[in-house]
């Protein structure tokens, strides 16, 4: 707790964004932290009750994606997640019903049946690929846009510790550097890339001069500490918006878990269990929940958060379930593509 205070208070311009919210938006956080940890809590009591066969899980990670989405205007700028970032979703106004949908593959999940990796373009989230760091290009020629168009507009993604060294991720960024677009790029550095530890695919300590090799601004945050993104974030997006050009913030975070669930196991072998230990302390929840009655919030005010958001979700899973059955029409998959065999 006192790393996070420390945290908040190093930095004079992310202290007085802090200080500039309102309560509600602190309890807005709050409850978007709990709803993308229970989100992802359902999805394994669906693996273990064998209603899918495996989920990509943030945990942990929450924060990374809470605080930088919050920090956004909604209904203006536009987001492209990877699928740890699968909270940008219900942020931004999507159903947790429709996201977890796409896991199941019905008709009725916003893609379609089509693919688990859920976006809600209506919101402004673009759906995501499995080839990590492709989205970096596409954010970029958004962002483009918005420059061509002279609108106030901001496009982010996030960016694996791995797939910073995939070409596309490069190119984008460098290409929005030279053009000098309203685009926000953060280096997710959970520690590793599927099961590669981060030593062993990035030779430099960390990723802190990584911006500058490309002239943009660079900053780093507290992964875990929601606070901390938004203010990065909002510091970075209202950069872009006076047209001075992109960003890159890097993210120290962890990840507690496997790739998926499927590798729990081969995780654990991957880092010593002190790791575990530590990072578990710096939980960005509980770390944040303390904060907040530090700050005067009542347990009673955060208990009936947490339950609002637990029957969210709670029927968001019933709702869900009730669709499992609709699974779309072999035809279908022929709809909405560039091109078709005659």
């Amino acid at each position: 707790m006192r790393a996070f205070r420390e945290t908040l208070e190093q930095d004079a311009e992310r202290a007085a964004v802090v200080s500039g919210l309102s309560v509600d938006a602190k309890l807005g956080l709050y409850a978007g932290l709990l709803r993308a940890r229970l989100h992802d809590i359902q999805l394994k009591r669906w693996v273990r009750t064998g209603v899918i066969s495996k989920a990509w899980l943030a945990t942990g990670e929450e924060a990374t994606t809470v605080g930088p989405v919050h920090a956004l205007e909604r209904g203006r700028d536009i987001v492209a997640p990877m699928i740890r970032n699968a909270a940008a979703c219900c942020e931004l106004g999507l159903p947790v019903a429709d996201m977890l949908r796409a896991y199941l593959g019905s008709d009725d999940s916003p893609s379609h049946g089509r693919d688990l990796h859920v976006g809600a373009w209506a919101q402004g989230v673009l759906q995501p690929i499995s080839h990590v760091g492709d989205m970096v290009p596409v954010i970029t020629g958004i962002g483009l846009t918005f420059k061509m168009r002279e609108e106030p507009r901001v496009a982010l993604t996030w960016v694996g510790d791995g797939s910073t060294k995939t070409a596309a991720a490069h190119e984008g960024t460098n290409f929005a550097a030279v053009q000098k677009l309203p685009v926000i790029f953060i280096v997710q550095n959970n520690q590793v890339a599927l099961g590669t530890r981060l030593e062993q695919h990035h030779l430099a300590h960390d990723f802190r001069d990584w911006a500058a090799s490309y002239g943009i601004l660079g900053a780093t945050f507290d992964g875990n500490n929601v606070l901390d993104g938004y203010a990065a974030t909002k510091l970075a997006a209202d950069r872009c918006r006076r047209g001075e050009g992109p960003a890159l913030l890097v993210a120290e975070t962890f990840r507690m878990g496997g790739h998926a669930t499927h590798d729990e196991r081969e995780a654990r072998e991957t880092f010593p269990d002190e790791w575990f230990r530590s990072w578990g302390q710096r939980d960005p929840i509980g770390l944040y929940e303390e904060h907040l009655k530090e700050d005067g919030v009542s347990v009673r005010r955060l208990e009936e958060i947490e339950s609002g958001v637990t029957a969210e979700v709670d029927r968001a899973a019933e709702e869900a379930v009730r669709s499992r059955d609709r699974l779309p029409a072999g035809e279908s998959a022929l709809a909405g593509v560039y091109a078709k065999g005659g």
